[in-house]
């Protein structure tokens, strides 16, 4: 290794022939040598605990999260957190990670179900260290050749599994499902509303208005506000209170509403596989009325559009997804590539292009004179032309990467392996006298939705055997309901801070509407790796805990 110099970089030493080399290869080996020796066996805990769910053994200290406050955490890493005038080198950084690793979430342990993303794949990973050690920008085709053509051919091939088959079908890598759904709000304004490129959301006296499940992501309200048209331009559409399917009667019924009111709808937003109930909502029916009134169909898939790798899932799930748009998926959720990975599809990336396309000259020079206007149109290689970034990273390589080692039947017998284990712990919940599942059975995708219900019944409410809780005298039964279901969310809350000791992290959602008084629900989120016998330890977990907080809670508020 050379000697560092006053920069605190390694300069030019001489080999042991006399001549001179650059030093930054053996750097960088020896400071990934480093973090490897560490990295290995933090994924190696969670594989303990994978076979010890498997086996069911009991575990001394789960590899899951030391949890500390934020205040706490704060004043354990005051020291690792402060930014050093000299170099500490190596060993700074590996001690760092040291701590890093210490009190941070392991997402490869088994009991991590908790958000919709979760243990990174190998070849994932390797592809961060590639795009890392090529530090690449995929702006334009000249400074990024390979990672250009990957990107063009996975987006290419994703829009192929979804049906889009026509010249012009592809893809751009975004960076997450959000700014998929932003964008494609701002090509379908631009698309079927040329004018309001240059001219802005009013041009020609419109009032554009754009719609949305009411499960929907916030971020189609977000992006109302983004693009100018406030939030109140985001519709939202009633769903179904059993499946938390978008209603399409009541679709057309609000289109035509704000029609009469003198609004324009230009842009609905379907779901495939929504974030609490993973819902898919009916993509045909949709596709009709969106088509009867020129407006743009967009299917957030972000996290069930990953189904699409199953013909089995596909055909049962997505169908009608075809006649959409664009569709946005997000890799790094449901198929363990690592976070960022996203994509919008489109049928036409003609219209991508002619949306987005701003022609600087000093950046782009991949297009005649004649498509910088839109008039005729070449296959654009520099991809920024099609996007609202600039600066972009490959991302693609990493589920390029991914989709060769385990191929598109490796990730069909993952994602329906995943299915079959969330079905059967909604089953083994349903089996039990202590619970309420709140998804179907079995659930529409990978997330199972339940509440802890000793004999089936919540802890809180006025029936026989229920704790009644003070202060409800004198209520509306509205105001009733809800202040019943702030008690039945503690209930919720304190087991779900009580698993992560455990070695389970899941999540909680609120009460769905008509059902206030049951409070919030518990969200356990199975991913491909998830076995059978992780969720039937969780569901055990939840019961050994919930019987000593329904009993504190009696404790604390019975009379």
């Amino acid at each position: 290794m050379g000697s560092l110099g006053p920069s605190g970089l390694h300069s030019h030493v001489p080999n042991t022939n006399g001549s001179m080399h650059a030093s930054r290869a053996s750097e960088l080996e020896d400071l990934l040598n480093g973090v490897l020796q560490q990295l290995v066996p933090f994924i190696g805990a969670a594989d303990a605990e994978y076979d010890a769910h498997v086996a069911n053994d009991s575990l001394r200290k789960p590899a899951l999260l030391n949890y500390h406050r934020p205040e706490e955490l704060s004043n354990i890493l005051s020291s690792t957190l402060a930014l050093p005038s000299n170099p500490l080198g190596r060993s700074g950084v590996l001690s760092t990670l040291e701590s890093i690793l210490k009190y941070s979430v392991n997402t490869s342990a088994p009991g991590f179900l908790d958000k919709l993303y979760s243990a990174p794949v190998a070849p994932g990973v390797a592809a961060e260290l590639i795009l890392g050690v090529l530090n690449t920008n995929l702006h334009v085709y000249q400074v990024s050749p390979v990672l250009t053509l990957i990107e063009k051919h996975v987006t290419k091939s994703l829009a192929m599994l979804f049906g889009f088959t026509g010249p012009r079908s592809g893809g751009i890598s975004v960076q997450g499902g959000s700014a998929s759904n932003t964008t494609s709000i701002v090509v379908a304004r631009n698309t079927l509303y040329p004018r309001t490129k240059t001219e802005g959301n009013s041009a020609g006296g419109l009032n554009l208005v754009l719609f949305t499940s009411a499960h929907g992501h916030y971020s189609i309200e977000k992006a109302a506000q983004m693009c100018g048209f406030g939030s109140a331009a985001a519709i939202p559409v009633p769903v179904d209170s059993a499946t938390g399917q978008m209603i399409p009667a009541e679709l057309e019924r609000l289109i035509l509403e704000a029609q009469a009111r003198g609004q324009t709808p230009f842009y609905v937003n379907a779901t495939a596989g929504s974030t609490v109930l993973g819902s898919f909502d009916p993509f045909a029916e949709i596709a009709r009325i969106a088509k009867q009134h020129n407006m743009w169909f967009h299917i957030d898939g972000a996290w069930g559009g990953s189904f699409v790798f199953s013909e089995q899932l596909r055909g049962s799930c997505l169908a009608g997804a075809e006649l959409a748009d664009s569709i946005a998926i997000n890799p790094h959720k449901m198929m363990g590539v690592p976070v960022t990975c996203s994509f919008l599809i489109g049928r036409d990336m003609q219209q991508f292009q002619r949306a987005n396309t701003l022609r600087a000259a000093y950046l782009f020079h991949d297009t005649d004179e004649d498509a910088s206007d839109g008039s005729t149109w070449k296959e654009p290689y520099d991809l920024a032309d099609l996007t609202l970034q600039c600066g972009r990273r490959g991302d693609s390589l990493k589920l390029f990467l991914a989709w060769q080692y385990y191929g598109s039947n490796g990730y069909a017998r993952m994602v329906e392996g995943a299915h079959v284990v969330a079905t059967h712990m909604a089953r083994v919940i349903v089996g039990r006298g202590d619970f309420k599942l709140v998804s179907t059975n079995p659930p529409p995708c990978l997330q199972v939705c339940f509440y802890y219900a000793p004999g089936g019944k919540d802890v809180f409410g006025v029936e026989d055997g229920q704790v009644v809780p003070p202060g409800l005298e004198g209520l509306s039964a509205q105001e009733r309901d809800r202040k019943i279901g702030g008690f039945n969310s503690k209930v919720t809350e304190a087991i779900t801070r009580q698993l992560v000791g455990r070695g389970f992290m899941i999540d909680f959602a609120p009460a769905l509407e008509g059902a206030e008084a049951q409070g919030k629900f518990f969200r356990a989120v199975v991913n491909i790796q998830t076995p059978k016998a992780t969720a039937e330890r969780l569901v055990a977990e939840v019961s050994s805990i919930g019987q000593t907080v329904a009993r504190q809670m009696r404790e604390e508020y019975a009379p």
